[in-house]
């Protein structure tokens, strides 16, 4: 077993931990499994910095031009993020929605793990790490925005049906969701924005055209437009709460589709055969 290897496994083993231990915290309302699934996540990142590190010594370009990697980096972002939500807001319950999300994405990523190829020459830029931070960093806070959204839904949902579940007395009130939802949202947009006019500057370096309206660059700024109009609502028009939260999961669902969907389903310049994946 190669040392990337193991360490990809022993950060897994961190997240589903941090899993169960969030999990725990809401059904049987253990504060202190809270705190040891915020240390589960802290080590895991730990480990998942030096694999990602190991990786990219072992290749020499930045190891996310690959459905493994790509994953893989996803998660990390989003955990790193939401560690730093944490420590403004202390909401454990948020972690037993977030770190499912990255521990189903490490997952993948194992599965979906195969020897790297030849390097690309398209990657061996500097704006290739440049473009990929910014963009993932932007899907992590727009994840947060959509775990926050589902979270209203669901409070909402309870307090409306007198339905109240285990899950009703761990979470926050209405108002901190939708400020959460907000928070997230003003957060990865700016990041969004950086990544989409990074990657169009690099583009135009390697194919000499800023924009080629490629399958990937077209989704993208559809997503890009789908939060503009919801920032744009939630600023001039005093869109919150409810409205706000459908927005958030259906933006993240078209992320995804602009993540997945285009590389796996579409052909194009940004697929990740042709990026040599």
């Amino acid at each position: 077993m190669t040392t990337h290897i193991l360490l990809f496994k022993i950060t897994l083993i961190a997240y589903f931990t941090a899993t169960v231990l969030y999990l725990v915290n809401v059904v049987i309302q253990h504060d202190k499994s809270g705190k040891f699934a915020r240390w589960a996540l802290f080590g895991g990142i730990a480990v998942h910095f030096g694999n990602m590190a190991l990786r990219f010594f072992e290749v020499r370009y930045t190891p996310v031009a690959d459905l493994h990697g790509s994953l893989s980096f996803f998660a990390l972002c989003l955990v790193v993020l939401f560690l730093l939500f944490d420590l403004r807001y202390r909401l454990p319950v948020m972690g037993a929605f977030i770190s499912p999300l990255a521990l189903v994405m490490m997952i993948f990523a194992g599965i979906s793990h195969k020897p790297l190829l030849e390097l690309n020459p398209v990657l061996d830029s500097w704006w290739f790490p440049i473009h990929i931070t910014f963009a993932f960093l932007g899907n992590a806070a727009f994840s947060l925005a959509f775990c926050a959204g589902v979270m209203y839904l669901l409070q909402n949902w309870m307090l409306k049906s007198k339905h109240f579940s285990a899950l009703y007395y761990r979470l926050p009130s209405l108002d901190t969701l939708d400020k959460i939802n907000y928070s997230s949202l003003t957060v990865g947009f700016p990041l969004m924005t950086m990544g989409i006019i990074s990657g169009a500057i690099w583009a135009e370096s390697v194919w000499g055209t800023y924009w080629s309206w490629d399958p990937k660059e077209t989704w993208a700024l559809i997503t890009w437009f789908l939060y503009a109009a919801l920032l744009h609502g939630r600023l001039s028009i005093g869109w919150r709460g409810k409205r706000a939260a459908i927005f958030a999961i259906i933006g993240f669902c078209c992320l995804l589709f602009t993540f997945l969907g285009v590389n796996l389903l579409l052909s194009g310049q940004h697929t990740f055969e042709a990026l040599g994946g």
